[in-house]
């Protein structure tokens, strides 16, 4: 074999691997975290050899002349793509916790999936132009190369999520979870109320088998995301937490059914009863939710509806699996009237497990 054959091989070889390692990456509910780590390398080793073995090409993307417009709008994905890559890798080394655990910067595992999926789709556009330049069949590689573009989007917006939410089992250490640094919270102590699934589920018996990001097995027992999270606060602060239950019908044991359930209570603005929460006796509440439909649960709502909270302060901390507070802050704040409302932390699903310095660090900045 000569080198120019040999060399066009392994730049396929390389290329191959480098988009099945994006697309095993994108399934990182089955492989674990270690295993997507070591992977990340690999796509890494494998893209510097991609770059060695183009070289030439990349120069001559920088030379002039006269290009066709799939020439133009080739180089303009190549070097997207590029970029994305590079941010992607900063990303990866943000939300590491084995290889990379020092480096904090770009730390957001919602903007990891997102260059995640920038990567995907720019790569699939990026070599689907390859074949467009040199097929006589324009409009059908057109068609193809958006087809893989949409694919690799509603794999990293929706595919991704929903099979964290349905196929993702969490097993935690409680005292390893829980226990941390402290933190002097200035004044008097506040009360950290939540709402989670358990408690106000039906589960099935086997539910522990199909948990998911919003139940977890801590220490064999099922535990619902956000009462760890507010032990984890419990924990840091040394204070009393409450729950909020609902009275009447409780939740299904799908996750699926229950946000359908959740959905229908927000479009009729149903108030569902809930046990009576005392927060006299506190000047501060943190608040412990996870995001549905982009608001509060509807007990929540009946929770910031029928309590006096005039002249309190709402601290929020927000669990979820897409990003951010969406317009829950807003809705809290026409909720509790009369009371001050302050966003603490948003914390992906992913990262509850291991959230608890990151509380601990966010909780430093509104308590000094």
């Amino acid at each position: 074999m000569d080198k120019r054959s040999f060399t066009k091989k392994a730049g396929i070889a390389a290329d191959v691997l480098m988009y099945l390692i994006l697309l095993v990456q994108m399934l990182y509910v089955f492989t674990g975290n270690i295993i997507h780590e070591w992977l990340g390398i690999g796509f890494f080793l494998c893209l510097i050899v991609h770059i060695i073995l183009k070289r030439k090409v990349i120069a001559g993307m920088w030379k002039g002349g006269k290009k066709s417009a799939a020439r133009r709008f080739s180089d303009i994905v190549t070097v997207l793509l590029f970029l994305c890559i590079i941010v992607l890798m900063l990303s990866s080394m943000g939300v590491s916790r084995l290889l990379f655990p020092w480096f904090r910067f770009m730390g957001s595992s919602d903007f990891h999936r997102y260059m995640a999926t920038a990567v995907l789709t720019l790569a699939v556009v990026h070599g689907g132009m390859h074949g467009f330049i040199r097929t006589k069949k324009k409009k059908t590689a057109a068609l193809l190369i958006a087809a893989g573009a949409a694919a690799s989007i509603a794999i990293g917006l929706a595919l991704v999520p929903y099979m964290n939410r349905h196929f993702r089992t969490v097993n935690v250490d409680r005292a390893q979870a829980v226990e941390g640094e402290k933190v002097e919270w200035s004044g008097s102590k506040p009360l950290v109320i939540y709402f989670t699934r358990v408690g106000n589920t039906d589960f099935e018996e086997d539910v522990d088998a199909v948990s998911g990001a919003s139940l977890m097995l801590c220490d064999g027992e099922l535990t619902g995301s956000n009462r760890l999270i507010a032990e984890m606060v419990c924990n840091a602060l040394d204070c009393d937490m409450k729950a909020i239950n609902v009275t009447g019908e409780k939740y299904p044991s799908s996750y699926g059914d229950t946000i359908s359930v959740a959905g229908k209570e927000l479009r009729s603005s149903a108030r569902p009863d809930i046990e009576p929460v005392n927060v006299s006796g506190y000047d501060s509440i943190i608040l412990v939710y996870p995001i549905w439909w982009g608001t509060v649960p509807m007990p929540v709502a009946t929770f910031l509806e029928s309590t006096d909270l005039s002249g309190k302060h709402i601290y929020l901390i927000a669990t979820q699996g897409s990003s951010g507070f969406v317009k829950s802050t807003e809705d809290i704040r026409g909720m509790a009237e009369g009371a001050k409302v302050t966003e603490v932390v948003s914390i992906y699903c992913d990262d509850i497990p291991t959230a608890r310095q990151t509380i601990a660090d966010e909780l430093k900045k509104i308590s000094g």
